[in-house]
């Protein structure tokens, strides 16, 4: 039943404050009416008693406590969702701002979703071809799947995610016809936006992309809505359309400053560098709505993308992240000042599903091996570039000369490749075989023997 208050308690930055109130369920979508007649949403996050906080998805600056007008619509959040989203642009809160209409549909879907019983959960299996070797060889995005990428400021990461939303297809029975891509831009620059909408669409790739774009300019609370809004349509997409959807969001660290801004509007306690204790649970809420169903051949793959302060790997939004997720892909600044594009630094970076969804039946029977033995031989290229700067390169032994070649060979020819370039599995696999053969066949020691006979003669 809808209820309309035309008295405020209090207005402080985007939230309201009113008492007195009845029958309100948190969560639950509200309409704020100013005098001039403009309409905003909001929606109740918290209730003590009589007493209600609104969060409201606007400018509340001039909104009068007096005549305001706020109407509970007794129903959460909700967006219309059909198949004809793909293709199209939203705002945070889920409105069309493509100039394509408004989405027509009997559906309407809970941005909070729906929670996974975990003995319904299917364990991730078949591998999602990035087309880019230091993620497809050694840290393998594995279909149902969440693995985020740690950048910093600076660093190319909207390239990165707009190559992956190029370049991603699965192998499967239907092909990339029940493939699509879900982008979710959280407080990014009308250029970052723009650079990725070109960028899809010159790619032709448009057609299978749902884009949810928060610019940095729009009310800093859409930010918590955004990436709900893209989840949301995913798991329609994969659940009721029975598609394999891969959601990329960028940037999570935009999404958990908003989060620490409405709790200080709210006097709710810091928690470490002043954001809120509850931040794991929020992160968690996100994340863990990607995964796959057992009877549904739909799945939903979270890639969420976040800068870190000051290349902090420590900051809590990376630290929280990395319990929460398996793995995760971390670019480095000393690569990219090497121009090494993608800059991904192999060695902090890890799949920790990759072993269950790699090897033969899935990618190629020399997969595992070869990864092994790349990530043992590129750490002992750290060594010894570390004892080359003690003792100078002239004075390295003849093994140690092999892995400083190795090194740089490994580091300008699998991990560099132009934002173009789309190797498949059996390229990158290849490749590393040839870079492998730099080395003296007794320092293959994580290969076996078999392999080594098939691959390298």
């Amino acid at each position: 039943m809808k209820r309309e208050y035309l008295k405020l308690d209090r207005v402080q930055g985007a939230l309201i404050e009113l008492s007195k109130v009845h029958s309100v369920g948190y969560g639950e979508i509200v309409e704020v009416e100013d005098r001039l007649g403009n309409t905003m949403v909001g929606r109740v996050i918290k209730i003590d008693g009589d007493n209600v906080v609104i969060q409201v998805f606007g400018q509340t600056m001039g909104i009068s406590v007096e005549n305001t007008k706020v109407s509970f619509e007794g129903k959460p959040f909700e967006i219309p969702l059909s198949k004809k989203i793909l293709g199209r642009t939203f705002n945070g809160i889920g409105k069309p701002i493509d100039g394509g209409g408004d989405i027509y549909s009997e559906e309407f879907f809970n941005v909070n979703g729906r929670p996974i019983n975990p003995v319904s959960r299917e364990y991730p299996r078949n591998f999602i071809q990035t087309g880019i070797s230091s993620i497809d060889g050694l840290t393998t995005l594995i279909r149902g799947q969440k693995l985020p990428i740690f950048s910093g400021a600076g660093l190319p990461h909207n390239e990165l995610a707009a190559q992956i939303v190029r370049q991603a297809k699965i192998q499967s029975k239907e092909g990339d016809n029940n493939f699509s891509i879900v982008f979710a831009a959280i407080g990014v620059k009308h250029d970052e936006a723009f650079y990725f909408e070109d960028a899809f669409r010159k790619a032709g790739v448009q057609e299978k992309v749902v884009m949810y774009v928060n610019y940095a300019d729009d009310p800093i609370m859409e930010r918590i809505i955004a990436p709900r809004c893209a989840l949301t349509a995913a798991e329609y997409l994969a659940y009721e359309q029975k598609q394999h959807v891969l959601v990329i969001m960028t940037d999570i660290t935009s999404y958990g400053e908003a989060l620490r801004e409405v709790s200080s509007l709210r006097e709710e306690v810091p928690s470490r560098r002043g954001y809120p204790g509850y931040l794991y649970s929020d992160l968690a809420a996100l994340y863990e709505r990607a995964g796959m169903i057992h009877g549904i051949d739909g799945s939903v793959t979270l890639i969420p993308i976040l800068t870190m302060p000051n290349d902090d790997i420590t900051h809590p939004i990376p630290d929280l992240t990395g319990y929460i997720t398996e793995g995760q892909i971390v670019l480095e600044r000393a690569l990219d000042q090497k121009a090494i594009y993608p800059p991904i630094n192999v060695l902090p970076s890890l799949s920790r599903l990759m072993k269950d969804g790699i090897g033969e039946g899935f990618t190629r029977e020399d997969h595992p091996d070869v990864s092994n033995q790349l990530f043992s031989s590129y750490s002992k290229v750290q060594d010894v570039r570390a004892l080359a700067q003690i003792v100078g390169e002239e004075d390295l032994s003849e093994r140690d000369k092999y892995y400083m070649k190795f090194g740089d060979a490994f580091e300008g020819r699998f991990i560099t490749q132009s934002l173009n370039e789309n190797r498949d599995i059996s390229e990158t696999l290849d490749l590393a075989w040839e870079l492998l053969k730099i080395l003296p066949r007794e320092e293959l020691d994580r290969l076996n023997p078999e392999l080594i006979a098939k691959y390298m003669g």
